[in-house]
């Protein structure tokens, strides 16, 4: 057993107020363990980003508790107030477009962060050298984004956002713009740095096939979280 990556306990996400209240979120309760990579289904406009962006202290729950690791960030109110230090320091975020600064390299791409951070130079230099070659792209540390495939600029993602060593990756949708077997490349890469970095990792996905290689599955139904293992992935559409 891991232990604890995040914890969410009835999670609540509301917009709007009186006659206009929407409920998105109500109630949502799961634990993450590091080194597990969990995936979160869920229709269309069901609430999957809302719930990533309030774990990832982007968004602000209506009420509920979120910790990221042994650290309560929200209980009724964000803890200490400072959401980009936790988000600094804690989580990294990878979308399905990657984001990349088209006029910088890849090794500055993924060094920006650790320098913004304090990091000096070389060290982050060294850092981001060490996390291309983990991920199997260091020839391309001088190339620019756009002399990249689609599948090469997302693991420059996946390095960006391990650059500040974080215990959680949060990703959404990271397979979405590529094809099949560049898809599963890229779900293998985010098991292997759950399991081999200690790093709890939720991956927002809509392709099935990507279901297969995670721990669990979190879907969203009628608003709050219904849990399944692996083995139970075929009662899951």
């Amino acid at each position: 057993m891991g232990t604890q990556g995040i914890r969410v306990e009835n999670l609540v996400k509301n917009f709007g107020q009186g006659e206009s209240l929407v409920e998105v979120i109500n109630g949502a309760s799961f634990v993450v363990q590091k080194g597990e990579l969990v995936a979160l289904i869920a229709p269309s406009g069901a609430g999957k980003t809302t719930l990533l962006m309030m774990i990832g202290c982007v968004l602000e729950p209506t009420s509920g508790t979120i910790w990221l690791g042994e650290e309560a960030v929200y209980d009724g109110r964000w803890i200490g107030n400072d959401t980009r230090r936790i988000r600094r320091e804690k989580i990294g975020f990878i979308f399905q477009s990657h984001y990349l600064i088209p006029f910088m390299n890849v090794i500055d791409n993924v060094t920006l962060l650790p320098q913004t951070n304090g990091l000096a130079k070389d060290k982050a230099h060294d850092k981001a050298m060490e996390l291309l070659e983990y991920l199997e792209i260091a020839e391309k540390a001088k190339s620019m984004p756009s002399q990249l495939s689609g599948g090469q600029n997302q693991r420059v993602a996946i390095a960006r956002a391990l650059a500040n060593e974080p215990q959680i990756i949060l990703a959404d949708e990271p397979t979405a713009a590529l094809d099949v077997e560049r898809s599963v490349n890229v779900v293998k890469m985010l098991k292997k740095i759950a399991q081999e970095q200690n790093v709890a990792v939720i991956m927002v996905t809509h392709d099935e096939r990507m279901l297969a290689f995670c721990d669990k599955i979190l879907k969203i139904e009628d608003k709050k979280i219904v849990i399944s293992k692996l083995n139970d992935n075929k009662h899951i559409v």
